[in-house]
């Protein structure tokens, strides 16, 4: 799997449990949705992604 793909897979997975987590378990864990949205809008603007550089550092191909 290329970079941005396993990217947008992780964004995807993670906001869809984070949504579970709020719906099942505590309406606060909306706020780790909220960070997570946040972050793709930052990276949007500055190109620098955290979990881009973990996923570089695991050897995934570009």
């Amino acid at each position: 799997m290329k970079l941005h793909a396993a990217l947008r897979l992780i964004a995807g997975t993670v906001l869809l449990i984070s949504l579970a987590l709020t719906y099942w378990v505590h309406p606060n864990w909306i706020f780790f949705s909220i960070f997570i949205a946040v972050n793709l809008i930052q990276s949007a603007f500055t190109l620098w992604c955290p979990m881009i550089t973990i996923l570089k550092k695991l050897g995934v191909q570009e």
